[in-house]
């Protein structure tokens, strides 16, 4: 049972890192149960200290996602067009055949979003498009690092207890 949850909480970090560049899988969210998962093996000291932080964490950056993107758009001049086109953009670029899909996507997605908001004044469009994509960009790379770390507090345990395991 303990080598269960361990490849599911494995799982769920790697679910997590995944899910940190699709707007579709909560990222940090996610890993953050692969790391209670872990704890909940037999094994392992339940340590309170480490799962509330990396959960306070964990709902700074859902709040976070949410006004980082906006807040890259309102600053540019952008509208909720641009918002809903970065994150169609992002999805069509994630399967799109192209390198770097995953970039263009969201900048492509909220300039069109734009200009299906506002066909006439294209400058506006192509410099809200640019604030809903760096917005983007901070968010993504935000949620990024936060599963990463979470990645590293897993391996750190799991080394600490590698007598448990191997």
């Amino acid at each position: 049972m303990e080598y269960i949850l361990l490849v599911i909480s494995f799982v769920l970090i790697l679910m997590g890192i995944i899910g940190s560049f699709l707007p579709v899988l909560p990222g940090p969210p996610i890993s953050w149960f692969g790391l209670f998962c872990l704890y909940c093996t037999t094994g392992i000291d339940f340590n309170y200290w480490i799962l509330g932080s990396t959960l306070i964490v964990t709902l700074l950056m859902v709040i976070l996602d949410y006004i980082i993107p906006a807040q890259g758009t309102k600053r540019f001049g952008g509208s909720k067009y641009g918002i809903w086109g970065t994150n169609i953009g992002l999805v069509v670029g994630i399967f799109a055949p192209i390198p770097g899909g995953f970039i263009i996507g969201p900048f492509a997605g909220a300039l069109i979003g734009e200009l299906i908001f506002d066909s006439k004044n294209v400058q506006r469009a192509v410099k809200a498009a640019t604030g809903s994509l760096i917005g983007f960009l901070i968010s993504t790379f935000s949620k990024f690092m936060v599963c990463m770390i979470f990645l590293g507090i897993f391996i750190r345990i799991v080394w600490m207890h590698r007598d448990i395991w191997f």
